[in-house]
């Protein structure tokens, strides 16, 4: 895949990424308007959290890793690509249908688990009885990540980036129904999202089908493909269940503060925006390129690959960082204080996401340093590390639960993130060349801190300057559109003013992305459509 490609890659899944955590945005306004931070609305979003979980083990964050790398060099030489990803699908669908059955059984232990706060009051009974019923999601969502991964190895990412835009308009939909009907909004939530995981298994399936690709029914077996495959994704799976460690040790310290469950849970959201934006949109992009140029030896085209993948990620994710610490308040108030949710639900998240936001570039780092390592299939070394930053993460989170409350967890996430990133970066030191910094990346990266931090300081003199409008009803909305595009101009200004990236370098790329786009438009046929 050429540079351009790549980037063009970024682009597509990005763009998409982004209209799915609006409408998302739009879904969770909903939500917090009519539930607040009361006990449906806390049920909910550990029922919810429960397959989402569970999915990182068996989908994208942990059997993908494997699964992508191994797929990809089949694909590049020419072997039984379509044989061993429909071995993969039925062998998974068969896993995840016998654990969805024992998770609907288990789901009281489950609870406990990710909330022990809610024993013994109305939270818990509400919290199981949707978790059951959302569930059976991980079976249709794990299989969808799969099928997307096959998609993205062989360079068709729009069908993949559209899917979960079609999950959040259901559920918007879905809320509308329930007001429209009078159903009872937490259980309506409940059956759409297991209802979303299969309209987008099924769209994802027609694409695929479209690209002449079939994975048609087969009996499950254990081929030796699969065993490698096994073993190679076990210390991934690991991984990923040390990173679940890490958000039950959030929800653990959340679920003893009455509404923090879902303080947190909309702090998250917001910070999920760019993390989702750039950092999926990267992960999803960088580890098939850096795969087929492996299997290529084209060291140079995978440092090139890893170098504008780190560049892009830094260049929206440092900005989106200090925006969100320094105007968190403002941010918060326009997009949930309505309704059930109030001021005081508003400080109380703001001061969650300011934390979160400490440790916004270090989530998407996670992204650019991890397929070096899921690349060579090496699992193993991001295991360990995971293990590391869990335990930072369960100290600081419950050792500072006495002194910050609820905020602890918040502490505990940001911290362990950056230990993460700190053992990776330091892990690649034996990967040769291809994981070495260029001259580029050395010398836009200072410029890029120095505008964000510009930035930074520009949002509060505009905050001091507007004063009480920022938070008022009738004028928050306006307010805050002056502070992200004021903000905006005063980042992008300084960048170009610096050097950081030129004008003409920008347009150059756009010419040239429209050039490649249409140069391939023949072996691309398809691709973009769904």
């Amino acid at each position: 895949m050429k540079p351009i490609r790549l980037v063009h890659g970024f682009l597509t899944v990005g763009v998409w990424t982004l209209l799915s955590r609006i409408v998302g945005f739009i879904r969770d306004a909903m939500v917090a308007a009519w539930l607040g931070s009361g006990p449906v609305a806390e049920a909910y979003i550990v029922a919810q959290s429960l397959p989402n979980m569970f999915r990182r083990f068996f989908a994208e964050g942990a059997f993908n890793m494997a699964f992508v790398p191994m797929f990809a060099k089949k694909l590049e030489a020419g072997e039984d690509a379509e044989g061993f990803a429909r071995d993969a699908y039925w062998g998974m669908a068969a896993l995840l249908t016998v654990f969805s059955i024992l998770g609907h059984f288990s789901m009281p232990l489950l609870v406990l688990l990710m909330a022990k706060g809610f024993h013994g009051d109305e939270r818990f009974d509400l919290a199981v009885t949707l978790g059951q019923i959302c569930f059976p999601y991980i079976l249709f969502i794990s299989l969808t990540a799969l099928l997307s991964g096959v998609l993205n190895a062989m360079g068709r990412f729009f069908a993949t980036a559209v899917a979960p835009v079609l999950m959040n308009v259901f559920l918007v939909v879905s809320m509308f129904g329930a007001d429209w009907f009078g159903w009872d909004l937490g259980r309506t939530l409940a059956w759409t999202v297991t209802l979303s995981g299969v309209l987008q298994l099924v769209f994802v399936w027609a694409v695929l089908r479209a690209q002449k690709f079939s994975v048609a029914f087969r009996w499950p077996r254990l081929t030796p493909e699969l065993k490698r495959l096994a073993i190679i994704a076990a210390p991934a799976v690991l991984a990923g269940g040390v990173v679940q460690i890490n958000l039950l040790v959030g929800r653990q310290v959340a679920s003893f503060t009455e509404g923090a469950v879902a303080w947190l849970y909309n702090a998250d959201r917001l910070y999920q925006l760019p993390l989702g934006v750039v950092g999926i949109a990267i992960g999803v992009v960088l580890l098939p390129d850096l795969s087929r140029r492996l299997r290529a030896e084209d060291e140079t085209g995978g440092r090139e690959s890893f170098n504008r993948g780190a560049e892009f990620a830094l260049f929206l994710t440092v900005p989106a960082a200090v925006a969100l610490m320094v105007i968190a308040l403002p941010i918060i108030s326009v997009l949930f204080e309505r309704g059930e949710y109030t001021a005081a639900d508003s400080r109380a998240t703001a001061m969650a996401l300011a934390i979160y936001a400490l440790g916004l570039p270090a989530f998407v780092l996670h992204k650019v340093l991890q397929p070096l390592y899921y690349a060579r299939e090496d699992t193993r070394r991001p295991f360990n590390f995971a293990v590391i930053s869990m335990v930072v993460n369960a100290v600081a989170a419950f050792g500072l639960m006495p002194v910050f409350g609820y905020l602890a967890a918040a502490v505990g996430t940001t911290l362990s993130s950056w230990v993460m990133v700190a053992q990776l970066w330091h892990g690649t030191r034996s990967m040769g060349t291809a994981t070495r910094l260029d001259d580029r990346f050395r010398r836009r990266v200072p410029l890029m801190l120095l505008a964000a931090g510009v930035m930074g300081v520009a949002l509060w003199l505009m905050w001091w300057a507007m004063g009480d409008a920022v938070l008022a009803r009738g004028t928050r909305t306006p307010a805050l559109a002056v502070l992200v595009l004021g903000g905006a101009a005063v980042y992008f200004g300084t960048v170009l003013a610096t050097g950081g990236m030129g004008l003409a370098e920008l347009k150059s790329f756009l010419r040239r992305r429209n050039r490649d786009k249409a140069s391939d438009q023949g072996g691309d046929q398809g691709s973009d459509k769904g």
